[in-house]
């Protein structure tokens, strides 16, 4: 079963893509949290455009991805997992645990430092927040993350069906938590503690810095209340909060050719974490 997962990988990962971006859209037209205020042609065109220009720039720039260096590292004996004995479904476990690990740090990191929000703040500065935000990242943020991601893959060693999980995991809860969809507050408050939801993440997307500085979990929200970074509710509340940074506030701004150049233009502003700015 591993075997043909593994072999069908690019299928699989694009056929689940289409699926959950095909059903969260359903689920925002028939229950959204938020009302919808720009053209969808507008922010999705674009939104999309930068995902395809990711994918091709992937391709280009990397011989292979998580889950081959992952198979690669099992047959050379790379990595901590693949030098010590531990039952399967235990490294398996702990793979997922160490991967998730390393994105929430990463993210803080993207956060932390101002050249890397120069890069991030494209995901934030979209001006309304649904299915698409969770696919709308900077080509060089994107190679950075693939970097980042391959190191701990070679570091760690995991069983390469582990990284394909979190892999195909990582992408769809990317979808999930950026939805504009309505969850009953009760499901809600029972589904954030095994699962970042679209109310939690969507705090990390406030204007208010402090706020944008919190919740950084994509797939797993332990994290944040481990480290202390987890915000429960955004000041203002979720319909009456404004989405997005302070910069970047016109339609023309969501447009492609700006999103690509956008990291060189203007400050960095308050929103990097320890800024002085940021704790005005």
């Amino acid at each position: 079963m591993s075997e043909l997962l593994l072999a069908n990988e690019s299928l699989i990962r694009i056929t689940l893509f289409l699926a959950i971006l095909v059903a969260m859209t359903a689920w925002e037209a028939v229950a959204p949290r938020r009302q919808r205020e720009l053209s969808r042609l507008l922010r999705w065109s674009n939104n999309l455009g930068l995902v395809l220009i990711d994918r091709l720039l992937l391709q280009l720039s990397f011989p292979i991805f998580a889950v081959g260096l992952a198979l690669l590292a099992e047959e050379r004996g790379w990595g901590l997992l693949n030098s010590v004995e531990l039952p399967f479904g235990l490294a398996w476990l702990v793979s997922l645990l160490a991967l998730d690990l390393a994105i929430y740090l990463q993210h803080v990191l993207f956060h932390a430092v101002p050249a890397l929000w120069r890069l991030h703040r494209v995901h934030h500065a979209d001006l309304e927040f649904d299915v698409t935000t969770g696919l709308r990242f900077h080509p060089v943020e994107i190679l950075l993350s693939m970097g980042i991601k391959l190191a701990v893959v070679a570091a760690l060693g995991p069983p390469a069906i582990a990284v394909f999980v979190f892999e195909v995991l990582l992408n769809a809860t990317s979808m999930f938590n950026h939805s504009n969809v309505r969850i009953p507050l009760g499901l809600d408050r029972i589904l954030r503690w095994i699962v970042v939801t679209p109310d939690m993440h969507r705090v990390h997307h406030s204007i208010h810095p402090n706020e944008t500085n919190s919740n950084f979990g994509f797939n797993l929200p332990w994290w944040d209340r481990l480290l202390g970074t987890y915000r429960a509710q955004p000041q203002e509340g979720h319909a009456g909060m404004t989405i997005g940074i302070e910069q970047f506030r016109t339609p023309r701004e969501l447009w492609l050719d700006r999103l690509l150049i956008q990291p060189l233009r203007g400050p960095a502003s308050g929103y990097p974490i320890n800024r002085e700015t940021d704790a005005k």
